[in-house]
């Protein structure tokens, strides 16, 4: 059945990335059959959230994981579960008064608007958000100086959307952290190597079941034991407005298991699946086109696209005229307001990379 067609969609091609804006990911065939399977199947709710968890977990090397509806919903829950410590009484009463150990920190340059506010979801779990340095930098220092007597946990946010010039470390922030007998809350959600941070002995890790691991709509958290059981408590609390369907908890379980096998599409191999679409970029008037890598770091390559700024049509004109027709596409539009348009192929193929390239033959014509 085309949906496209019965419910009048429009087609997207995705040269955007693993947005949520877009639904994220292509969810692959074994993937599907475990949402299938969870569909047509009856379990035990608990049995099947706590043994999935631990499932993934012993795969990555983990003390514990919990799958969750979305990584937004992991930093809520996981606040929630870190400022109740346990309490059954916190778990019915999430933002009692009693409790005043609720301040979480984390750098000014990192509270950004990822689609929605970070502090939005620390204010969700019942967490006050408290701002640590300034918007431009961040040292440790910075960091600990905010530390008092109400501080619940430190949250650092490992994303393309933060500040990248001038801030500490996880690494630094975890020796904070632990220094103060404090857990550090890792927002990672569109990060790709998850082992890299369950190696670090960060405490709680919260990525997007959807991003890097391909899975369906989800979020995954990994991490200390403790925390991770505490987080799972709130199934019963604020939870359960964010709960997640069987079929959606064996779909990333699924999705793991072949992110642990295979891994995401690494750079080299996006290199090489670049090069001719530079090549064919290249050749469109009043622009110039390169390789550039990801600016937060990450394993990702894309083609960077400037406009020629004596040309009639900006960068924002053209996006906008990329949109207008059936399919339509969508790019990068991060650096729009320096006349760039970039371009990410995790999600497209060569016909929709030529598709793109004759698109833009007739926006530059």
């Amino acid at each position: 059945m085309d949906f496209y067609q019965k419910l009048n969609l429009k087609k997207v091609i995705n040269a955007s990335g693993k947005m949520t804006i877009l639904g994220v990911s292509k969810v692959a065939n074994e993937s599907i059959a475990a949402q299938q399977f969870g569909d047509q199947h009856f379990f035990e709710m608990t049995d099947l959230i706590e043994k999935s968890g631990k499932y993934i977990a012993e795969m990555i090397g983990a003390e514990d994981a919990l799958i969750v509806n979305s990584a937004s919903a992991g930093i809520a829950q996981a606040v929630a579960g870190i400022i109740g410590q346990g309490s059954e009484y916190h778990l019915y009463h999430p933002y009692t008064k009693r409790i005043i150990k609720r301040n979480i920190i984390l750098p000014k340059g990192q509270n950004i608007d990822y689609g929605a506010p970070e502090e939005e979801m620390i204010a969700l779990g019942g967490g006050h958000p408290v701002e640590a340095g300034y918007a431009n930098t961040c040292s440790d220092h910075n960091l600990e100086i905010m530390i008092d007597e109400n501080t619940a946990a430190i949250l650092y946010v490992k994303s393309h959307h933060c500040v990248q010039k001038s801030m500490l470390t996880i690494k630094e922030a975890l020796k904070v952290a632990h220094e103060h007998n404090l857990p550090l809350i890792l927002d990672a959600a569109a990060e790709e190597d998850i082992k890299t941070y369950v190696d670090l002995g960060v405490d709680v890790i919260i990525f997007s079941g959807a991003k890097a691991i391909a899975g369906p709509a989800s979020g995954l958290i990994l991490g200390k034991k403790k925390y991770i059981n505490w987080t799972r408590m709130q199934a019963k609390g604020i939870g359960r407005a964010m709960k997640i369907g069987k079929e959606n908890i064996l779909g990333l379980t699924a999705a793991f298991e072949n992110y642990v096998k295979c891994g995401p599409e690494n750079g080299e191999n996006m290199k090489k699946r670049l090069s001719p679409f530079i090549s064919a970029l290249s050749k469109l008037p009043h622009v110039s086109v390169t390789q550039q890598k990801d600016q937060a770091g990450r394993d990702i390559y894309r083609a960077d696209m400037k406009i020629d700024p004596s040309f009639s049509k900006n960068a924002i004109t053209v996006i906008k005229e990329l949109k207008e027709q059936a399919p339509v596409i969508y790019t990068r539009e991060y650096r729009a307001n320096e006349n760039i348009i970039e371009f990410d192929i995790r999600a497209i193929d060569n016909a929709e990379m030529k598709t793109i390239v004759k698109r833009l033959q007739e926006i530059l014509k």
